[in-house]
C-alpha cells in the first residue's frame, strides 16, 4: 500500500483549524501546559530544560495554541513557556 507524503507528515495543521473570534485561527490539535510543571502541578518541574524543549518540539510540529492557568505551578507554566519561545 502506498501512502502520500501529507498522510506521513506529523504537523498539527493535520487537524484542521478554528478561529477566536472570527481574527484568530488556530489548529485544532494544541498543547495542554499543565503536565510540564512539578509533581501534582505543583512547583517546578524536575528537569525544566526537558520542559523547554517539549515546548518548542511542540511549535514545530504545528502546535499554535497552549492551554495554561495561572494555577498550574502556580506561574511556572506561563514562565516556561515564555522562556521557551520568547521572542
Amino acid at each position: 500500500m502506498q501512502t502520500s507524503n501529507a498522510s506521513m507528515r506529523t504537523d498539527a495543521s493535520l487537524s484542521g483549524t478554528f478561529s477566536f473570534g472570527g481574527d484568530l485561527v488556530v489548529n485544532r490539535l494544541g498543547f495542554g501546559a499543565m503536565r510540564i510543571t512539578g509533581e501534582g502541578v505543583w512547583g517546578e518541574p524536575r528537569d525544566p530544560e526537558e520542559a523547554r524543549r517539549v515546548l518548542r518540539r511542540a511549535v514545530e510540529l504545528g502546535v499554535n495554541l497552549i492551554d495554561t492557568a495561572d494555577s498550574y505551578g502556580p506561574e511556572v507554566s506561563e514562565r516556561l513557556i515564555a522562556e521557551a519561545l520568547y521572542p
